[in-house]
């Protein structure tokens, strides 16, 4: 499987802590990927450098087939490439409907003038339907968002970046606060979503990771310390060490 993104020997350092210290990871087209570690790990930091928020201090990060680089590129020429991110606090727009939230995160020209002149075609409800329907909010389209409950802000958000039409998306911790049943639809989601495009969730909650039954990256101190099956990272003895305390 080629990769869709590929870091290769990122490291980033902030006042002489090594956030990530030579930092290798790829993904492919189709995938759904959860990253875990402790506290200071470098989940954070990961997601930075891929979305253009930090600029490593060495390696690359490559993208897309045939592959480009990352480096050196804006926040806003890399979601424009395809690399969409949800932060973990829901950012939506409270006094506009679920259907406007959706409606303005379509993947449309954005230019000053289409903004002001943009009006929603047909097709453009079809799609607010499909995406509603996949997010489970078709029965709250008209609803002032800030009216939603926490879990459906954070599916309405998941929403408003698949709009976007991205293939990458860097989900960080999407089940916190959420009741067990919003757990369960949030899983249900994601592995929606990554059957036509990489999803990388990062996640501390072990239970919401085996549900999601995909591939784990472990990092710790800056780089992967194992990876496979949650059963498999689980029961390395490195991980356990660092990573569950024993």
């Amino acid at each position: 499987m080629s990769a869709l993104l590929e870091v290769s020997g990122v490291s980033v350092s902030f006042d002489g802590f090594k956030a990530l210290n030579n930092l290798s990871f790829s993904i492919g087209k189709s995938e759904l990927r959860a990253v875990i570690g402790p506290n200071g790990a470098g989940k954070t930091t990961f997601m930075d450098v891929v979305t253009g928020k930090t600029r490593p201090d060495e390696g690359r990060i490559l993208w897309g087939e045939p592959p480009v680089s990352l480096l050196g590129k804006s926040e806003s020429a890399i979601a424009v490439a395809g690399v969409g991110r949800k932060f973990q606090r829901p950012t939506v727009f409270e006094d506009q409907s679920v259907q406007d939230n959706l409606m303005m995160a379509l993947s449309k020209p954005r230019t000053p003038f289409s903004v002001l002149t943009f009006k929603p075609a047909s097709v453009d409800y079809a799609r607010i339907k499909e995406l509603a329907e996949v997010i489970g909010l078709s029965a709250e389209l008209g609803r002032k968002s800030g009216e939603l409950s926490h879990g459906q802000k954070q599916w309405l958000e998941i929403g408003m970046l698949l709009a976007q039409e991205p293939k990458l998306l860097l989900v960080d911790e999407p089940a916190a606060g959420m009741t067990t049943a919003e757990r369960e639809k949030t899983t249900r989601i994601l592995r929606d979503a990554a059957r036509d495009r990489a999803v990388v969730v990062v996640e501390h909650d072990m239970d919401f990771v085996r549900k999601l039954d995909c591939k784990v990256t472990v990092l710790h101190e800056g780089s992967v310390l194992a990876e496979g099956s949650l059963d498999h990272v689980t029961g390395n003895k490195d991980v356990i060490e660092v990573y569950l305390g024993r």
